[in-house]
């Protein structure tokens, strides 16, 4: 794992759209998420897992809006996990820190452990 954001909310879905999930930019820039990043999504409220792409929300927004065929696994308020993981060799693992942003039910940054 590189890279976590937990505990977002989830402020919209959109399901007539081909897919991904819009992050607020200043959080993926807070663990250092990348546009059109592969990351895993866990809800807290049901247990799904699915896996999609990132692409950037308006910073300051607050968003995390899930898109696509995804949008039929949550709802809106639901507590998610967003994931992203990397590929280290393993002098570069053992040195290895993840950024993981804990969020507050607006999706503000409460803690930041990097």
């Amino acid at each position: 794992m590189h890279a976590k954001l937990h505990g977002a909310r989830v402020t919209d879905c959109n399901l007539d759209y081909v897919g991904s999930i819009t992050n607020d930019r200043a959080l993926m820039e807070a663990v250092g998420l990348l546009p059109y990043e592969q990351v895993q999504v866990v809800n807290k409220a049901n247990g799904a897992r699915l896996i999609t792409y990132v692409i950037e929300g308006a910073a300051g927004s607050g968003s995390i809006c899930v898109n696509g065929a995804a949008a039929r696994h949550v709802e809106r308020g639901d507590e998610l996990l967003v994931i992203a993981y990397g590929q280290f060799t393993e002098e570069e693992a053992r040195k290895h820190r993840a950024r993981v942003a804990f969020l507050s039910p607006e999706n503000r940054v409460v803690e930041l452990n990097d």
